[in-house]
Protein backbone atom coordinates (compact mmCIF):
# COMPACT_ATOMS: atom_id res chain seq x y z
CA UNK A 1 0.00 0.00 0.00
CA UNK A 2 1.34 3.44 -0.95
CA UNK A 3 0.42 6.36 1.28
CA UNK A 4 0.42 10.00 0.18
CA UNK A 5 -0.09 12.90 2.57
CA UNK A 6 -1.72 15.80 0.75
CA UNK A 7 -1.58 19.32 2.20
CA UNK A 8 -4.51 21.33 0.85
CA UNK A 9 -5.24 25.05 0.70
CA UNK A 10 -8.94 25.85 0.35
CA UNK A 11 -11.19 28.81 -0.11
CA UNK A 12 -11.78 29.83 3.51
CA UNK A 13 -15.56 29.86 3.25
CA UNK A 14 -15.76 26.28 1.92
CA UNK A 15 -13.42 24.25 4.14
CA UNK A 16 -16.11 21.97 5.68
CA UNK A 17 -17.74 21.28 2.32
CA UNK A 18 -14.39 20.58 0.65
CA UNK A 19 -13.40 18.25 3.49
CA UNK A 20 -16.63 16.26 3.18
CA UNK A 21 -16.30 16.02 -0.61
CA UNK A 22 -12.68 14.86 -0.37
CA UNK A 23 -13.47 12.30 2.34
CA UNK A 24 -16.00 10.69 -0.01
CA UNK A 25 -13.45 10.22 -2.82
CA UNK A 26 -12.15 6.71 -3.54
CA UNK A 27 -8.69 6.11 -2.06
CA UNK A 28 -8.96 9.06 0.35
CA UNK A 29 -8.94 7.36 3.74
CA UNK A 30 -8.98 10.42 6.01
CA UNK A 31 -9.29 14.19 5.83
CA UNK A 32 -8.25 16.44 8.71
CA UNK A 33 -9.08 20.11 9.22
CA UNK A 34 -5.92 21.58 10.72
CA UNK A 35 -4.37 24.75 12.09
CA UNK A 36 -1.25 26.09 10.42
CA UNK A 37 -0.24 27.07 6.91
CA UNK A 38 -2.72 24.69 5.22
CA UNK A 39 -6.43 24.15 5.73
CA UNK A 40 -6.80 20.40 5.24
CA UNK A 41 -4.62 17.30 5.21
CA UNK A 42 -5.82 14.28 3.26
CA UNK A 43 -4.41 10.78 3.55
CA UNK A 44 -4.49 8.95 0.22
CA UNK A 45 -3.85 5.20 0.04
CA UNK A 46 -3.36 3.44 -3.29
CA UNK A 47 -1.86 0.19 -4.55
CA UNK A 48 0.18 1.61 -7.46
CA UNK A 49 2.07 4.89 -7.91
CA UNK A 50 0.13 5.69 -11.08
CA UNK A 51 -3.05 5.91 -9.01
CA UNK A 52 -1.65 8.84 -7.03
CA UNK A 53 -1.95 11.11 -10.07
CA UNK A 54 -5.48 9.89 -10.70
CA UNK A 55 -6.58 10.69 -7.16
CA UNK A 56 -4.71 13.97 -6.65
CA UNK A 57 -4.59 15.58 -10.09
CA UNK A 58 -7.74 13.89 -11.33
CA UNK A 59 -9.98 14.35 -8.30
CA UNK A 60 -8.60 16.37 -5.38
CA UNK A 61 -7.26 19.28 -7.46
CA UNK A 62 -10.50 19.43 -9.44
CA UNK A 63 -12.69 19.70 -6.34
CA UNK A 64 -14.39 23.12 -6.16
CA UNK A 65 -12.84 25.16 -3.36
CA UNK A 66 -9.38 23.52 -3.56
CA UNK A 67 -6.84 26.24 -4.36
CA UNK A 68 -3.53 24.39 -4.08
CA UNK A 69 -2.04 21.06 -2.98
CA UNK A 70 1.35 19.79 -1.88
CA UNK A 71 1.88 16.03 -1.87
CA UNK A 72 4.28 13.98 0.24
CA UNK A 73 4.83 10.27 -0.38
CA UNK A 74 5.38 8.16 2.74
CA UNK A 75 8.34 5.76 2.61
CA UNK A 76 7.74 3.96 5.89
CA UNK A 77 5.17 4.15 8.69
CA UNK A 78 6.11 4.29 12.35
CA UNK A 79 3.28 4.06 14.86
CA UNK A 80 3.14 3.51 18.60
CA UNK A 81 -0.22 1.79 18.05
CA UNK A 82 1.38 -0.78 15.74
CA UNK A 83 4.17 -1.42 18.26
CA UNK A 84 1.69 -1.95 21.09
CA UNK A 85 -0.20 -4.51 19.00
CA UNK A 86 2.98 -6.30 17.98
CA UNK A 87 4.10 -6.77 21.58
CA UNK A 88 0.72 -7.41 23.21
CA UNK A 89 0.37 -11.01 24.44
CA UNK A 90 -3.20 -10.77 25.71
CA UNK A 91 -2.48 -10.03 29.35
CA UNK A 92 -4.31 -7.27 31.20
CA UNK A 93 -2.18 -4.42 32.53
CA UNK A 94 -1.22 -4.97 36.15
CA UNK A 95 -1.92 -1.80 38.08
Amino acid sequence: MITAIVLIDCATDSIPEVAETLAALPNVSEVYSVAGHVDLIAIVRVREYEQIAEVIAGSINKTPGVLDTETHIAFRAYSQHDLEGAFAIGLDDAD
